[in-house]
């Protein structure tokens, strides 16, 4: 009995679902509603398994994906959202194309004040727009700055640059959604891109460099760069033997914000492999910089390899003396010198990161003082770094009052670490640094003679160091 009475009930189930379906499918809304329905299961499937294509899915699945590389915080907050399909430009782009459209066809979402481009300034890849959350999205309309984060990467460091992501984006950057540019010597792969889009919560933007901006120059002496090459590395120099160091350091130097993609831009963050971001960034340093009228920043310094530039300080007085109207009139000489300007005593703004304006990288000054650098072949014939090359710069051509230091961005770069003085300054940002291994106050750093220079109140974990 018990065993009929529970097949009349399955019975009388089928008969109510198979009505619920016809009901559902007669009406003139009810493809609609089974087809809303069908949409609600399928975008559930990918906020649930996202991060599972993301790595080796399409575009559309990486984009996706994203919420899940963001992590728990967004999720806390409520605030995750599907992302939407990634847009790509065509690559092969011919020139007169670009002409046209510097970008391959993508627009700058935030277009703002930028020096025009003077020749061929490279190649652009690939952009990858994503979706913003309502409430950061509005927040990002109203105080953002046309800005970006900048990378020099090859496809191997995917790993590497993928840890500096995630620090960035998860203290910083998740809230402001910021664009990131990578630029690269060659063709950047595609898994570099699937896992890099999946990452940043901005637009990715991936670029080639041009090949005269990675070269020698026709008036460098190759033989000459190869026998100083081979002194290096008998002395041990580190990178003293290394031809793509070089090349490196020039384009640093001279040439990354010259390049289309970053002729969009107005302000840059510069971001390395394998860094480390140690506290929470409560506002928006591009911002802050604006407002203030910063022009350079940074968060470490320290001295010079005497042995890399031996005559770096030669070509700049040539520069001085051909150009005295860019040097500014409250300059930071006695930051980089302790005679006037006639030695100079290797301190240096440690250049893997920081934000600076790009306006000024493309001003007449630097353009001058780059080209008087370049001229003379140090960045081949000795091994020229680009952070005592932009420190310099900003020394000379920048007020005291334009450069500034980030005592709250606490950061790491192998091997050095800044972590802020104040503890409750460090709890109030989650920070995980141990104070003990700040290196500003060591003797090999500059940020004592920086203060000093400034007259800035050196904290009190200074004395003694």
């Amino acid at each position: 009995m018990a065993g009929s009475t529970r097949y009349i009930r399955y019975i009388v189930f089928a008969f109510v679902f198979i009505a619920l379906i016809i009901f559902l499918s007669s009406g003139s809304d009810g493809a609609k509603k089974v087809a809303s329905a069908g949409q609600m299961i399928s975008e559930q499937n990918h906020l649930w398994w996202g991060s599972q294509v993301a790595g080796g899915g399409n575009h559309e699945e990486m984009a996706s994906g994203q919420n899940a590389a963001h992590g728990q915080a967004e999720a806390n907050e409520g605030k995750a959202d599907a992302k939407t399909p990634v847009e790509s430009t065509t690559k092969g782009s011919s020139e007169k194309d670009l002409e046209k459209n510097p970008t391959g066809g993508a627009t700058a979402k935030w277009p703002g004040k930028s020096s025009p481009s003077k020749g061929k300034t490279g190649a652009a890849s690939d952009t990858t727009p994503h979706s913003k959350t309502p409430e950061l999205a509005e927040t990002a309309q109203t105080e953002r700055m046309n800005a970006t984060f900048v990378t020099l990467a090859r496809n191997s460091d995917v790993w590497e640059i993928s840890r500096s992501i995630r620090q960035v984006e998860d203290r910083f950057n998740r809230k402001y959604n910021y664009d990131w540019v990578f630029l690269n010597d060659n063709d950047f792969d595609d898994q570099f891109k699937k896992v890099t889009t999946a990452l940043v919560s901005g637009k990715t933007r991936y670029g080639k460099i041009p090949t005269d901006h990675w070269s020698y120059p026709d008036f460098i002496d190759q033989q000459k760069a190869k026998e100083a090459r081979e002194d290096y590395g008998r002395r041990k120099v580190i990178y003293g033997d290394s031809v793509s160091y070089r090349h490196m350091c020039r384009y640093e130097s001279g040439f990354f914000f010259r390049h289309e993609l970053m002729m969009e831009y107005e302000w840059y963050w510069r971001v390395e492999p394998s860094i480390e971001l140690f506290c929470d960034i409560a506002y928006d340093p591009f911002a802050f910089m604006s407002r203030n009228g910063k022009k350079y920043s940074f968060v470490l310094s320290l001295y010079e390899y005497v042995e890399t530039i031996p005559t770096l300080w030669d070509s700049v007085k040539k520069f001085m003396k051909a150009h005295p109207e860019h040097i500014a009139e409250d300059n930071s000489m006695s930051f980089l010198s302790d005679d006037g300007g006639n030695t100079y005593n290797h301190c240096h703004f440690w250049s893997n990161f920081e934000i600076g304006n790009l306006d000024w990288l493309r001003s007449d000054a630097y353009i001058d003082y780059f080209d008087t650098l370049d001229k003379d072949g140090g960045f081949f014939y000795e091994r020229w770094g680009d952070a005592p090359v932009h420190s310099i710069a900003a020394g000379l051509t920048l007020n005291k009052s334009e450069i500034h230091f980030f005592n709250d961005i606490a950061y790491y770069h192998v091997p050095f670490t800044h972590c802020p003085a104040s503890e409750q300054e460090r709890i109030d940002l989650k920070c995980h640094c141990n104070p003990k291994d700040n290196f500003d106050w060591n003797g090999y750093s500059c940020t004592a003679r920086f203060f000093d220079v400034n007259g800035i109140e050196k904290p009190k974990e200074s004395e003694g160091n």
